[in-house]
């Protein structure tokens, strides 16, 4: 995570609330080959999505202030899978604001995304995602801008924004800027913030249509932790943007 940016680990996760569709379909078909060369068909299970994210490399020198914690593998996939279900992923122009090292744009594109911007204030986290997408055979547009000055519309925004530890309502610029990017958004947020973010997401002419929880395990990679991991409650909110003259 990245403040204003233009391996599988233990998780735990409630059923989207509500679910509209059930999640019937058991892959996903793609044309391209996940571990790089040519092209070619291929079945990509939710498990394998996992084992492919697993890959993706962290931050070697996470910064405190931009609250850079790596979305574990397991916890992506299960959102990137749920956001496919729902139709918001597959031949999709996806945008991931304040990237990191790409966890979520590279996983979008290996379910189908037909276009994916990653971006980020941090050159080095942008360094490690364009080598991880190499390394994944993904094509990514990585670009150096803070999420307030990114002008391009898109379909979906997938994001993990800094939850505001250390600078309060750090998150508020991204939900600003997801929702004049996209019609659907997919966020991370901590689990105690949730009544203030879904009245943010209001205010801004959203609605929250389906929730999913986690514990949200952070390793001890800044100086002033004290716990090998902890474990934090966070939600992940799938935002719609209202349609102008729909009541």
């Amino acid at each position: 995570m990245s403040e204003r940016g233009l391996s599988r680990l233990p998780f735990c996760s409630a059923d989207a609330e509500p679910c509209v569709r059930p999640v019937t379909q058991l892959c996903v078909r793609i044309h391209r080959n996940l571990y790089g060369g040519g092209q070619y068909r291929r079945d990509v299970k939710k498990q394998q999505l996992e084992i492919l994210l697993q890959k993706v490399k962290v931050h070697p020198n996470p910064s405190a202030n931009l609250e850079q914690y790596s979305t574990p593998a397991g916890i992506a996939a299960d959102v990137l899978w749920f956001a496919y279900a729902q139709g918001d992923i597959a031949s999709k122009k996806v945008v991931d604001l304040g990237c990191g090292t790409g966890i979520l744009g590279i996983g979008a594109k290996l379910l189908g995304a037909d276009e994916v911007i990653s971006l980020d204030v941090d050159e080095s986290a942008l360094a490690v995602a364009m080598k991880n997408a190499q390394d994944l055979g993904v094509d990514l547009s990585l670009l150096t801008v803070d999420v307030n000055d990114f002008p391009e519309p898109a379909d979906t925004v997938l994001m993990n924004p800094p939850f505001g530890a250390q600078n309060p309502h750090a998150d508020l610029p991204f939900l600003e800027r997801a929702l004049a990017t996209a019609p659907v958004t997919y966020t991370f947020h901590n689990a105690e913030t949730e009544p203030f973010v879904r009245k943010r997401v209001e205010a801004l002419g959203g609605t929250a249509t389906h929730r999913k929880t986690y514990a949200f395990p952070l390793p001890h990679s800044m100086p002033f932790h004290k716990e090998e991991v902890r474990d934090v409650p966070v939600v992940m909110l799938r935002i719609e943007r209202a349609t102008p003259g729909v009541a």
